[in-house]
Protein backbone atom coordinates (compact mmCIF):
# COMPACT_ATOMS: atom_id res chain seq x y z
CA UNK A 1 0.00 0.00 0.00
CA UNK A 2 1.48 3.35 -1.24
CA UNK A 3 2.14 6.27 1.56
CA UNK A 4 0.61 8.95 1.38
CA UNK A 5 3.53 11.50 1.21
CA UNK A 6 1.78 14.58 0.21
CA UNK A 7 -0.56 14.67 3.44
CA UNK A 8 2.60 13.94 5.35
CA UNK A 9 4.79 16.61 4.13
CA UNK A 10 1.85 19.27 4.25
CA UNK A 11 1.41 18.37 8.05
CA UNK A 12 5.25 18.83 8.58
CA UNK A 13 5.45 21.96 6.93
CA UNK A 14 2.98 23.61 9.51
CA UNK A 15 4.35 22.13 12.28
CA UNK A 16 7.98 23.89 11.63
CA UNK A 17 5.93 27.38 10.63
CA UNK A 18 5.61 28.39 13.61
CA UNK A 19 9.16 28.10 14.35
CA UNK A 20 9.63 29.50 10.66
CA UNK A 21 7.97 32.79 11.66
CA UNK A 22 9.92 34.73 13.78
CA UNK A 23 8.64 36.45 16.71
CA UNK A 24 8.01 40.41 16.80
CA UNK A 25 10.60 42.86 17.61
CA UNK A 26 10.54 44.05 21.07
CA UNK A 27 11.59 47.56 20.36
CA UNK A 28 9.50 50.14 18.16
CA UNK A 29 9.69 50.56 14.40
CA UNK A 30 8.86 53.15 11.79
CA UNK A 31 8.67 53.40 7.80
CA UNK A 32 10.92 54.76 5.33
CA UNK A 33 8.89 57.21 3.93
CA UNK A 34 9.39 60.20 1.75
CA UNK A 35 9.03 63.69 2.88
CA UNK A 36 8.90 67.32 0.98
CA UNK A 37 12.06 68.90 2.71
CA UNK A 38 13.39 72.47 1.59
CA UNK A 39 15.90 72.05 -1.39
CA UNK A 40 18.82 74.01 -0.56
CA UNK A 41 22.20 75.67 -2.46
CA UNK A 42 25.07 75.33 -0.52
CA UNK A 43 27.82 78.36 -1.27
CA UNK A 44 30.64 79.99 0.68
CA UNK A 45 30.12 83.07 3.43
CA UNK A 46 32.96 84.45 6.21
CA UNK A 47 31.98 85.60 9.23
CA UNK A 48 32.17 89.19 10.93
CA UNK A 49 31.37 91.00 13.96
CA UNK A 50 28.31 93.02 13.90
CA UNK A 51 29.75 95.32 16.61
CA UNK A 52 33.42 96.41 14.94
CA UNK A 53 34.60 99.73 15.73
CA UNK A 54 37.44 102.12 16.89
CA UNK A 55 37.38 103.66 19.87
CA UNK A 56 38.47 107.82 19.57
CA UNK A 57 39.50 110.45 21.99
CA UNK A 58 36.82 112.73 22.75
CA UNK A 59 39.12 114.93 25.19
CA UNK A 60 42.71 116.39 24.83
CA UNK A 61 45.79 115.24 27.12
CA UNK A 62 48.18 112.56 27.44
CA UNK A 63 48.01 109.36 27.70
CA UNK A 64 48.45 107.95 31.16
CA UNK A 65 47.60 104.22 31.13
CA UNK A 66 46.10 101.68 28.69
CA UNK A 67 44.67 98.75 30.60
CA UNK A 68 44.33 96.39 27.88
CA UNK A 69 46.38 94.94 24.75
CA UNK A 70 45.77 93.28 21.58
CA UNK A 71 43.55 89.56 21.78
CA UNK A 72 42.24 90.79 25.72
CA UNK A 73 38.94 89.77 26.10
CA UNK A 74 37.26 92.73 27.82
CA UNK A 75 33.65 93.28 29.15
CA UNK A 76 31.33 95.87 28.89
CA UNK A 77 31.89 99.25 30.92
CA UNK A 78 35.64 98.64 31.85
CA UNK A 79 38.23 100.91 31.85
CA UNK A 80 40.75 100.60 28.89
CA UNK A 81 42.58 103.64 28.67
CA UNK A 82 42.75 106.64 31.05
CA UNK A 83 44.17 110.36 30.00
CA UNK A 84 45.41 112.94 32.34
CA UNK A 85 42.90 114.66 33.92
CA UNK A 86 44.61 117.93 35.60
CA UNK A 87 43.22 120.16 33.11
CA UNK A 88 39.82 118.91 33.52
CA UNK A 89 39.59 118.26 36.96
CA UNK A 90 40.38 121.86 37.27
CA UNK A 91 38.27 123.03 34.57
CA UNK A 92 35.55 120.90 36.72
CA UNK A 93 36.26 122.54 40.31
CA UNK A 94 36.40 126.27 38.87
CA UNK A 95 32.77 125.45 36.86
CA UNK A 96 31.18 124.25 40.56
CA UNK A 97 33.38 127.79 41.80
CA UNK A 98 31.18 129.43 39.43
CA UNK A 99 28.19 127.68 40.71
CA UNK A 100 28.56 128.59 44.26
CA UNK A 101 28.51 132.32 43.51
CA UNK A 102 25.51 131.99 40.97
CA UNK A 103 23.13 130.32 43.73
CA UNK A 104 24.28 132.39 46.13
CA UNK A 105 23.93 135.89 43.83
CA UNK A 106 20.32 134.12 42.77
CA UNK A 107 18.94 133.40 46.75
CA UNK A 108 19.91 137.37 46.87
CA UNK A 109 17.92 138.56 43.73
CA UNK A 110 15.25 136.34 44.67
CA UNK A 111 15.22 137.73 48.19
CA UNK A 112 15.47 141.51 47.05
CA UNK A 113 12.84 140.55 43.86
CA UNK A 114 10.05 139.48 47.16
CA UNK A 115 10.49 142.04 48.88
CA UNK A 116 10.26 144.98 46.73
CA UNK A 117 6.76 142.67 45.24
CA UNK A 118 5.50 142.71 48.68
CA UNK A 119 6.08 146.52 48.75
CA UNK A 120 5.06 147.30 45.16
CA UNK A 121 2.02 145.58 46.81
CA UNK A 122 1.36 148.21 48.91
CA UNK A 123 2.01 150.36 46.28
CA UNK A 124 5.09 152.23 47.99
CA UNK A 125 7.79 151.40 45.66
CA UNK A 126 7.31 152.86 41.49
CA UNK A 127 7.15 150.62 38.54
CA UNK A 128 10.66 151.15 37.55
CA UNK A 129 11.84 149.79 40.98
CA UNK A 130 9.27 146.85 40.60
CA UNK A 131 11.02 145.96 37.01
CA UNK A 132 14.71 146.30 38.30
CA UNK A 133 14.11 143.92 40.84
CA UNK A 134 12.47 141.87 38.63
CA UNK A 135 15.15 142.00 35.94
CA UNK A 136 17.85 141.29 38.68
CA UNK A 137 16.02 138.11 39.71
CA UNK A 138 15.96 136.87 36.13
CA UNK A 139 19.34 137.21 35.49
CA UNK A 140 20.51 135.52 38.24
CA UNK A 141 18.34 133.05 37.44
CA UNK A 142 19.72 132.81 33.85
CA UNK A 143 23.43 132.95 35.40
CA UNK A 144 22.56 130.32 37.45
CA UNK A 145 21.24 128.02 34.50
CA UNK A 146 24.53 128.80 33.38
CA UNK A 147 26.52 127.52 35.97
CA UNK A 148 24.36 124.19 36.23
CA UNK A 149 25.42 123.60 32.52
CA UNK A 150 29.05 124.81 33.08
CA UNK A 151 29.31 121.94 35.73
CA UNK A 152 27.61 119.33 33.82
CA UNK A 153 30.18 120.01 30.92
CA UNK A 154 32.79 120.14 32.95
CA UNK A 155 31.58 116.72 34.80
CA UNK A 156 31.42 115.55 30.53
CA UNK A 157 35.07 116.51 30.05
CA UNK A 158 36.37 115.09 32.80
CA UNK A 159 34.78 111.37 32.35
CA UNK A 160 36.23 111.85 28.36
CA UNK A 161 39.68 111.21 30.44
CA UNK A 162 38.47 107.43 31.37
CA UNK A 163 37.67 105.99 28.12
CA UNK A 164 35.83 102.59 28.84
CA UNK A 165 34.29 99.58 26.60
CA UNK A 166 31.40 100.15 24.63
CA UNK A 167 30.33 96.69 24.50
CA UNK A 168 31.87 93.25 25.25
CA UNK A 169 34.47 92.17 23.02
CA UNK A 170 38.43 91.59 22.06
CA UNK A 171 40.68 94.14 21.17
CA UNK A 172 42.20 93.65 17.66
CA UNK A 173 43.98 96.54 17.50
CA UNK A 174 46.24 99.47 19.53
CA UNK A 175 47.01 103.19 18.28
CA UNK A 176 48.52 104.99 21.11
CA UNK A 177 51.41 104.45 23.36
CA UNK A 178 51.19 105.26 26.86
CA UNK A 179 52.69 109.52 27.45
CA UNK A 180 51.05 110.02 23.97
CA UNK A 181 49.48 113.40 23.78
CA UNK A 182 46.36 112.67 22.17
CA UNK A 183 43.46 115.22 20.50
CA UNK A 184 39.87 114.63 20.23
CA UNK A 185 39.19 112.31 17.48
CA UNK A 186 42.59 110.66 17.71
CA UNK A 187 42.41 106.94 17.03
CA UNK A 188 43.01 104.56 20.37
CA UNK A 189 41.94 101.39 20.70
CA UNK A 190 40.19 99.13 17.50
CA UNK A 191 38.15 95.71 18.86
CA UNK A 192 34.93 93.77 18.02
CA UNK A 193 32.24 91.83 19.68
CA UNK A 194 31.43 88.38 19.70
CA UNK A 195 27.92 88.65 21.07
CA UNK A 196 26.42 89.72 17.71
CA UNK A 197 27.98 88.06 14.48
CA UNK A 198 26.53 87.38 10.80
CA UNK A 199 27.85 85.64 7.89
CA UNK A 200 28.53 87.73 4.66
CA UNK A 201 27.86 85.54 1.28
CA UNK A 202 27.89 86.01 -2.63
CA UNK A 203 24.92 85.05 -4.18
CA UNK A 204 25.14 84.12 -8.37
CA UNK A 205 22.25 86.12 -10.12
CA UNK A 206 20.51 82.80 -11.09
CA UNK A 207 19.42 82.41 -7.23
CA UNK A 208 19.03 85.04 -6.07
CA UNK A 209 14.94 85.58 -6.60
CA UNK A 210 14.80 82.17 -5.19
CA UNK A 211 16.74 82.87 -2.34
CA UNK A 212 14.61 86.32 -1.97
CA UNK A 213 11.44 85.05 -2.23
CA UNK A 214 12.58 82.04 0.44
CA UNK A 215 14.44 84.30 2.78
CA UNK A 216 15.68 81.55 4.46
CA UNK A 217 19.33 79.65 5.26
CA UNK A 218 21.35 77.98 8.09
CA UNK A 219 24.88 78.37 8.68
CA UNK A 220 26.61 74.87 8.75
CA UNK A 221 28.95 74.63 11.90
CA UNK A 222 32.62 73.23 10.77
CA UNK A 223 34.70 71.16 10.84
CA UNK A 224 31.99 68.23 9.50
CA UNK A 225 29.48 70.66 8.77
CA UNK A 226 26.54 68.32 10.37
CA UNK A 227 25.42 70.70 12.91
CA UNK A 228 24.22 74.06 11.80
CA UNK A 229 22.15 77.08 12.90
CA UNK A 230 19.20 78.82 11.37
CA UNK A 231 19.68 82.06 10.37
CA UNK A 232 17.96 85.05 12.52
CA UNK A 233 17.07 87.44 9.46
CA UNK A 234 18.66 88.12 5.72
CA UNK A 235 19.65 91.46 4.69
CA UNK A 236 20.46 91.47 0.43
CA UNK A 237 22.26 94.49 -0.89
CA UNK A 238 20.14 96.21 -3.18
CA UNK A 239 22.79 95.50 -6.28
CA UNK A 240 24.96 93.30 -8.23
CA UNK A 241 28.41 93.48 -8.56
CA UNK A 242 29.51 94.65 -11.76
CA UNK A 243 32.68 92.90 -12.12
CA UNK A 244 31.59 89.38 -10.68
CA UNK A 245 27.48 89.79 -11.24
CA UNK A 246 26.76 88.47 -7.91
CA UNK A 247 24.73 89.45 -4.99
CA UNK A 248 25.83 90.28 -1.26
CA UNK A 249 24.23 89.14 1.65
CA UNK A 250 24.59 89.04 5.11
CA UNK A 251 22.83 86.32 7.07
CA UNK A 252 22.51 87.26 10.97
CA UNK A 253 23.11 84.57 13.13
CA UNK A 254 21.21 84.13 16.98
CA UNK A 255 22.76 86.46 19.61
CA UNK A 256 26.01 84.84 21.30
CA UNK A 257 26.65 82.08 19.15
CA UNK A 258 29.20 79.86 19.94
CA UNK A 259 31.86 78.05 18.33
CA UNK A 260 31.75 80.50 15.29
CA UNK A 261 34.36 83.81 15.04
CA UNK A 262 35.13 86.95 12.98
CA UNK A 263 37.08 85.94 9.31
CA UNK A 264 35.58 82.07 9.61
CA UNK A 265 35.40 80.53 6.40
CA UNK A 266 32.03 78.73 6.79
CA UNK A 267 29.20 77.40 4.48
CA UNK A 268 25.62 78.40 3.88
CA UNK A 269 22.13 76.81 3.31
CA UNK A 270 20.29 78.66 0.78
CA UNK A 271 16.77 77.54 0.67
CA UNK A 272 15.99 77.96 -2.91
CA UNK A 273 12.50 75.66 -3.06
CA UNK A 274 11.31 72.34 -2.30
CA UNK A 275 11.86 68.55 -2.82
CA UNK A 276 10.87 64.99 -1.82
CA UNK A 277 13.44 63.25 0.26
CA UNK A 278 14.04 60.01 1.78
CA UNK A 279 13.73 59.96 5.48
CA UNK A 280 13.29 58.45 8.95
CA UNK A 281 13.26 59.30 12.43
CA UNK A 282 16.45 61.03 13.82
CA UNK A 283 16.22 58.48 16.66
CA UNK A 284 16.75 55.30 14.51
CA UNK A 285 20.07 56.75 12.91
CA UNK A 286 22.77 54.79 14.47
CA UNK A 287 26.73 56.57 14.72
CA UNK A 288 29.95 54.32 15.32
CA UNK A 289 32.13 56.91 14.92
CA UNK A 290 32.40 57.89 10.94
CA UNK A 291 30.10 55.08 10.09
CA UNK A 292 26.55 55.76 10.00
CA UNK A 293 23.71 52.57 9.79
CA UNK A 294 20.07 51.62 10.66
CA UNK A 295 18.72 48.56 11.77
CA UNK A 296 16.62 47.35 8.91
CA UNK A 297 13.76 44.97 10.16
CA UNK A 298 11.93 42.58 7.85
CA UNK A 299 9.82 39.29 8.14
CA UNK A 300 10.80 39.54 11.84
CA UNK A 301 14.60 39.76 11.15
CA UNK A 302 16.75 42.42 12.27
CA UNK A 303 20.21 43.48 9.94
CA UNK A 304 22.41 46.57 10.28
CA UNK A 305 22.47 48.16 7.03
CA UNK A 306 24.58 51.20 6.38
CA UNK A 307 23.49 54.22 4.94
CA UNK A 308 24.61 57.66 3.88
CA UNK A 309 22.70 60.33 6.10
CA UNK A 310 22.06 63.89 4.79
CA UNK A 311 20.87 67.08 6.56
CA UNK A 312 18.80 66.79 9.57
CA UNK A 313 15.40 69.10 9.17
CA UNK A 314 13.45 68.51 13.09
CA UNK A 315 12.68 64.99 14.04
CA UNK A 316 13.80 63.50 10.95
CA UNK A 317 16.87 62.80 8.78
CA UNK A 318 17.32 62.51 5.08
CA UNK A 319 18.67 59.24 3.85
CA UNK A 320 20.79 59.66 0.79
CA UNK A 321 21.74 55.95 -0.29
CA UNK A 322 21.13 52.77 1.79
CA UNK A 323 17.58 52.50 2.36
CA UNK A 324 14.10 51.85 0.18
CA UNK A 325 10.72 53.45 0.62
CA UNK A 326 8.56 51.35 2.64
CA UNK A 327 11.12 49.16 4.86
CA UNK A 328 10.75 49.18 8.21
CA UNK A 329 13.48 49.89 10.70
CA UNK A 330 14.61 49.92 14.08
CA UNK A 331 13.39 53.47 16.32
CA UNK A 332 15.94 51.99 18.99
CA UNK A 333 19.29 51.27 17.35
CA UNK A 334 20.66 49.55 21.22
CA UNK A 335 17.86 47.42 21.67
CA UNK A 336 17.78 46.34 18.11
CA UNK A 337 21.59 45.55 18.39
CA UNK A 338 21.14 43.17 21.37
CA UNK A 339 18.75 41.58 19.48
CA UNK A 340 20.55 41.32 16.21
CA UNK A 341 23.31 39.37 18.80
CA UNK A 342 20.84 37.35 20.18
CA UNK A 343 19.73 36.49 16.80
CA UNK A 344 22.91 35.30 15.66
CA UNK A 345 24.05 33.14 18.77
CA UNK A 346 20.66 31.11 18.10
CA UNK A 347 21.62 30.84 14.34
CA UNK A 348 24.97 29.62 15.45
CA UNK A 349 23.59 26.82 18.01
CA UNK A 350 21.29 25.24 15.36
Amino acid sequence: MPIPTRPLLLCCLLTAAPALLAAEPPFPVAEVQRQTLPDEQVLDGVVEAVNQSTVSAQTAGQVEDIMVDVNDFVPAGTPIVRIRNIEQRAGLEQAQASLREAQARHIEAEAEYKRIKDIYQRQLVSRAQMDSATAGFNAAKARLDAAQAGVAQAKESLGYTTINAPYSGIVLERHVQRGEAVQPGKALLTGFSLDELRVVADIPQRLIVPVRKHSQARVLLPPDNKNSIAAAKLIFFPYADPQSNVFKIRVYLPPKTEGLYPGMFVKVAFRVGEDSRLTVPKQALAQRGEVSGIYVVKDGRVTLRQVRPGRTEGDVVEILAGLEPGEQVALDPIRAGVYLKEQLQRTAEK
